[in-house]
C-alpha cells in the first residue's frame, strides 16, 4: 500500500529526528455497527452515561473485527505484538542517511520507496524485511542497526473509531490559547476561495453536493476509488448543494484517497505520503477522521506538519469515554473534536480526554452516500469536518502564528457546554451548530453507524 515507485531522494541523517516512547492504543479496524443503545431512533432519549457493558462491547468488537481482517488477508497483513494490524514484512523509517541505507542493504533490507514530504526536510522510506525474517525481528533488527533513526511498524488506521490523550501540558494548542493570544484573536472570517485538505477513503466526485466545488484528487495510481466513509466526510467539510451545505461550502478540496479499495488500505506510508501532498500544496487545514495507533514515524510526521503550521483536524473516536488513546487525534497539537447531539449532549461512544479540543454535530445530521443521496450519520468521523471547515476559512495559508490565532478564534466563537473554560468532553466548546444539515434530511435519511 502506498507508494512503490522509488522517487527522487533527499537523505538527511536519522539523529535530526528525536526519538518517543510508543505507546498502545486499541487495534485501527473500522466498526461495522454499534452496539444497539448507541443506535436509537432519532429523537427518542438516550441514556446519560454509557454502560460497562456497552463500553466493554465497543473494545470487543473493535478487537474481533481486527482478527477478522488479519484473518482473511494473511498474505499481507498481520498482528503487531499489540494486536494492531501491519502490513506484512514491511517497516517504515525517516531521514535515513546514505551510510544508514548501506547498512540495512548490507542486512538484507530492500527499500521498497522514498518519498520527501515536501515543505520540511523530511523523507519517507518504506523497507522489506528479509525473506527469512519475521517483521516483528525485522524492526528489532533496524533499531540495533540505527539506534538514532525512528523506525516502527507499517500499521493500519480506519475510518471511524477512536482517540485521546496527549499528556496536559504538552498539548500545543494550550499555548495556542493563552489569555495573550485569546485576547489578540479578534479574526474575521477570510472571504474567497478557501482551500482544505481529506485524507480519508476516495470521494464520489459526481454527487451532487460537489458539483460547485474544485476538487484535486490523489492517491490510488490515478483510479477513482468512491468510499462511503470519504464522500461522507468531504460533503461535511465542502459540500454545498442546498438544502445541504457543509461548513467549508464550496471550497476546492484537496482529497488524499490512502485506500484504494484493497486491503492494506490506510497503511502509515500512505497518509504519510498524504500529508506529504497536501504540504507540496500548501493546504494550511488538513482534515483526518481516522484512528489507529501511536506510531514514531506518524508521530513525526504529525509533529513537522504542526510545526510548521499547518491545522491538522482529527476525530477523536468513538471507543467510549474510558478508552485508550488513538491517533493522530491524541498528538500534541492536533485539534481533536468529538461530537454532540441535537441536544448538545456528547456522544456515549466518544473518546473522552485532554486530547479534545471543541465539540461539533456528530449527530442527528445528515451526509451525502455513495452513489447518490443522503443517510444520516453518527460519531466523531462527522464533527472533525465540520471544525476544519470552519478553521479552513480562518487560515489560508500555513504559517505557526497565524494558526493559533485561528484556533484562538474558533475558541472565542465556541458555545461553553462543558463546566469549565475548557473540558476533557467538549475541550475548548461546541462550535458549527448552524452547520447542521436541514431536519428534512436528517429525518429521511437513514441511520448508520460510522
Amino acid at each position: 500500500m502506498g507508494l512503490r515507485a522509488v522517487a527522487a531522494s533527499f537523505a538527511f541523517g536519522c539523529a535530526l529526528v528525536a526519538r518517543a516512547p510508543a505507546q498502545v492504543g486499541l487495534p485501527p479496524v473500522r466498526l461495522p455497527q454499534l452496539p444497539a443503545p448507541l443506535s436509537a431512533p432519532m429523537g427518542q432519549s438516550l441514556p446519560d452515561e454509557l454502560s460497562p457493558p456497552a463500553a466493554d462491547a465497543l473494545t470487543a468488537l473493535r478487537r474481533t473485527t481486527a482478527q477478522r481482517l488479519i484473518r482473511n488477508n494473511r498474505q499481507q497483513l498481520e498482528a503487531d505484538p499489540n494486536g494492531q494490524p501491519i502490513v506484512r514484512a514491511e517497516l517504515v523509517g525517516l531521514n535515513l542517511s546514505e551510510s544508514a541505507l548501506a547498512q540495512i542493504a548490507s542486512a538484507g533490507f530492500t527499500v521498497l520507496s522514498r518519498q520527501r514530504l515536501a515543505d520540511f526536510d523530511t523523507e519517507l522510506f518504506v523497507l522489506h524485511a528479509p525473506s527469512a525474517m519475521s517483521t516483528r525481528r525485522a524492526l528489532q533488527r533496524l533499531r540495533e542497526l540505527e539506534p538514532d533513526c525512528d523506525f516502527d511498524y507499517d500499521h493500519l488506521y480506519a475510518d471511524g473509531a477512536s482517540g485521546p490523550s496527549a499528556a496536559p501540558g504538552t498539548d500545543q494548542l494550550h499555548s495556542a490559547l493563552s489569555p495573550e493570544a485569546a485576547a489578540a484573536a479578534a479574526l474575521p472570517l477570510v472571504p474567497g476561495a478557501l482551500r482544505v485538505g481529506l485524507i480519508d477513503g476516495g470521494v464520489q466526485r459526481t454527487h451532487v453536493v460537489f458539483h460547485s466545488n474544485a476538487v484535486s484528487l490523489w492517491g490510488c495510481d490515478g483510479r477513482s476509488v468512491p468510499s462511503v466513509h470519504g464522500t461522507e466526510v468531504a460533503s461535511l467539510l465542502v459540500g454545498d448543494s442546498p438544502p445541504f451545505r457543509g461548513a467549508a461550502a464550496g471550497a476546492t478540496l484537496y482529497a488524499a484517497d490512502v485506500y484504494c479499495g484493497v486491503p492494506t488500505g490506510g497503511a502509515l506510508d500512505a497518509i504519510a505520503a498524504a500529508f506529504g501532498w497536501l504540504s507540496s500544496q500548501r493546504i494550511a487545514v488538513i482534515n483526518i477522521s481516522l484512528v489507529g495507533p501511536d506510531n514514531l514515524v506518524l508521530r513525526q510526521v504529525v509533529r513537522q506538519m504542526v510545526a510548521h503550521g499547518y491545522l491538522v483536524v482529527a476525530a477523536v473516536g468513538n471507543d467510549g469515554p474510558a478508552a485508550a488513546p488513538l491517533y493522530p487525534a491524541a498528538y500534541p497539537g492536533v485539534i481533536g473534536v468529538t461530537g454532540v447531539d441535537r441536544y448538545r449532549r456528547v456522544l456515549l461512544e466518544a473518546e473522552r480526554g485532554p486530547q479534545v479540543s471543541f465539540a461539533a454535530p456528530g449527530a442527528d445530521v445528515a451526509a451525502a452516500t455513495v452513489p447518490e443521496g443522503y443517510q444520516a450519520v453518527r460519531g466523531t468521523s462527522f464533527a472533525a469536518p465540520i471544525v476544519a471547515g470552519l478553521l479552513a476559512a480562518r487560515l489560508l495559508d500555513p504559517d505557526p502564528e497565524a494558526a493559533q490565532r485561528a484556533v484562538a478564534a474558533l475558541a472565542q466563537d465556541a458555545i461553553r457546554v462543558g463546566p469549565a473554560a475548557r473540558d476533557t468532553t467538549f475541550g475548548l466548546g461546541l462550535v458549527g451548530a448552524s452547520v447542521q444539515t436541514s431536519p428534512e434530511l436528517v429525518e429521511a435519511a437513514r441511520p448508520v453507524a460510522p
